[in-house]
């Protein structure tokens, strides 16, 4: 029989982080209970929370509480928030790295045809861009990738639940 207590406890964590936390994470608070039975424990969470304004859900490599999309519109009307948007050339940098990560600068800019250096300052600092290493050419430029707080933002499990780039190909035609 399933120790209750552990589902307790999962699901206070899950309240608590506000992100997604990966089974890792969960095991080191509670190093009694096997990755099997956390994983157990969450679906069982995730199925008691049918029907109801939240779910988990498993992105970025982990799992998260969040609320379901039909609540969305009255969660935001009440929190009134003022969410950072990022401007074009900020999601044109961002598409590049997704879909070519790891990318110099330089190979961005030339994809682009623009200087980029503000819109990756940018990504940079809101996390969603992050510096992965640097590229075994003359001068040894740094190489840049998503981040698992991008996989957050844009509710995906990994790199391959992006839409394929033909198809972003197409929508963009058709602006």
């Amino acid at each position: 029989m399933e120790d209750p207590g552990l589902k307790a406890v999962l699901e206070a964590l899950l309240f608590v982080a506000g992100r997604a936390v990966r089974v890792k994470e969960l095991r080191e608070v509670l190093p009694e209970a096997s990755e099997r039975e956390i994983l157990e424990a969450l679906e069982e969470l995730a199925q008691d929370y049918a029907g109801r304004g939240l779910r988990i859900r498993e992105v970025a490599g982990g799992f998260r509480l969040e609320t379901v999309p039909e609540v969305a519109e009255r969660v935001r009307a009440f929190l009134k928030p003022r969410p950072r948007r990022l401007s074009r050339a900020a999601l044109e940098t961002l598409a590049i790295v997704a879909y070519h990560q790891p990318v110099t600068r330089a190979e961005i800019e030339r994809l682009r045809g623009v200087d980029s250096s503000g819109p990756l300052k940018l990504l940079l600092e809101e996390r969603l861009v992050r510096i992965v290493g640097r590229k075994a050419v003359p001068g040894r430029p740094l190489l840049y990738g998503t981040t698992s707080k991008f996989l957050e933002v844009f509710g995906l499990k990994s790199l391959e639940d992006l839409p394929p780039l033909a198809e972003i190909r197409k929508l963009a035609e058709g602006a």
